[in-house]
């Protein structure tokens, strides 16, 4: 009896070698990580994502540009009218015209600095451009921020060069998961007790929100970046790994064939 010798390519086609599978695998979870990751990165946010109740703060709205082929000409954030924010005042954005829309409170609010009539109930800038590929930060001061909810939100409309109109206006849902346009949301956390020290907000307004209320002429200033940042490092390391994975697969081929 005699037996022909099976040639390696003859083997490959019987039974797949380990590296396919492997390769596969690593291939599927690398779509499926960029896939929840990417989307994220397209949200207008509020950054910091959080403050504490009862004072004011500085937030930035970060709004990316998600198409390739018109850029960012308008953004229109509405004011919580249920939870009246009666100091708010905008720094000025290069490029940008900005216009702030007051409006009479159902109920007058009445805080340590007098009782407060009307409130800022949107924000409108226009005239600029974010380009493709590019964000843009509209920082904002606010507050008082109440008391008695954990988080505002703020329905906002992007509106494209093209005539495209976004509305991220989708409330957050009660089983946590995203939905597909999420408004910007300002998580709001109990105050320190005091003698606790403080965070980034305080529970006193700006001397000028003090001397002009409730006339809203406080001055915000600065830039929060970071949160974009992190969010570029992650792909980034994502990225990373997912050419860490492919270049082991391969070379474990190469082993293969060697031996």
């Amino acid at each position: 009896m005699s037996f022909s010798p099976v040639s390696p390519a003859c083997a490959r086609r019987r039974r797949p070698p380990a590296y396919r599978r492997a390769l596969a695998v690593a291939a599927g979870a690398a779509v499926l990580s960029l896939g929840a990751a990417l989307p994220a990165l397209a949200h207008v946010t509020v950054n910091p994502g959080s403050a504490e109740q009862g004072g004011f703060t500085k937030v930035a709205f970060r709004v990316p540009n998600e198409r390739d082929d018109a850029s960012t000409g308008k953004i229109e954030v509405t004011f919580p009218a249920e939870h009246p924010l009666p100091f708010v005042s905008v720094k000025p954005v290069p490029g940008w015209d900005v216009k702030v829309v007051e409006g009479k409170l159902p109920t007058p609010v009445t805080t340590e600095y007098g009782e407060i009539t009307e409130a800022v109930t949107k924000i409108t800038w226009s005239g600029g451009k974010i380009e493709p590929g590019q964000f843009q930060e509209f920082e904002v001061s606010m507050g008082m921020l109440p008391k008695d909810t954990d988080r505002l939100v703020f329905p906002t409309v992007q509106t494209y060069t093209g005539g495209e109109v976004v509305k991220w206006a989708d409330p957050p849902k009660a089983d946590g998961s995203e939905p597909d346009h999420p408004a910007p949301v300002l998580r709001l956390t109990p105050a320190p007790a005091e003698g606790a020290g403080h965070g980034h907000t305080s529970a006193s307004p700006p001397a000028s929100a003090t001397e002009a209320a409730p006339s809203m002429t406080p001055v915000a200033s600065g830039t929060d970046a970071s949160d974009g940042t992190a969010r570029l490092l992650g792909g980034a390391g994502l990225l990373a790994g997912v050419a860490g994975v492919v270049a082991g697969v391969l070379g474990l081929r190469r082993g293969g064939r060697s031996s």
